[in-house]
């Protein structure tokens, strides 16, 4: 009797649960998610705040690139010096951005685009053997591209 008595009792608990159960498209699902979202935003911001923001991302547009930190590896006057130091770290180094920079009357190869200067020390002990003069510069970098997550 008491087994039959649960048995019930699961049945009614467990069977609204079941029917509940709606399988959407994931293009639905998106859908619904961002009426949801949106349906729960209330915004009110100061239009100080507002003008600030364009202020920002105008300053940003014209700087070509963001705030950042490269490594410089040479420095010269001497134009084919500089491009086969180039040559020589691209050759070892094939996935790391190489850029030459020009300050009159010095040719400088930085390499690498980091946000943090922390990234950029890891690099500068990777190629110090190679390197030994090479040093941390802060430098209006390149935006970053953003790596896709693969979660298949």
């Amino acid at each position: 009797m008491r087994r039959l008595f649960l048995f019930f009792l699961l049945n009614i608990l467990i069977t609204p649960m079941l029917l509940a159960q709606v399988v959407l498209s994931d293009e639905q699902q998106l859908q619904i998610d961002t009426i949801q979202i949106l349906e729960n935003v209330h915004e009110e911001q100061d239009p100080r705040l507002t003008k600030m923001l364009g202020w920002h991302i105008e300053n940003n547009k014209r700087k070509n690139g963001i705030d950042g930190f490269r490594v410089e590896i040479f420095s010269n006057r001497d134009m084919k010096k500089i491009q086969q130091t180039k040559i020589e770290f691209i050759s070892k180094f094939p996935e790391l951005p190489v850029h030459i920079i020009f300050k009159a009357p010095i040719f400088k190869i930085r390499v690498g685009d980091f946000r943090t200067k922390n990234e950029a020390l890891k690099l500068q002990k990777k190629i110090q053997k190679n390197y030994p003069g090479s040093f941390i510069v802060p430098d209006i970098i390149e935006f970053p591209l953003l790596k896709q997550k693969n979660y298949e």
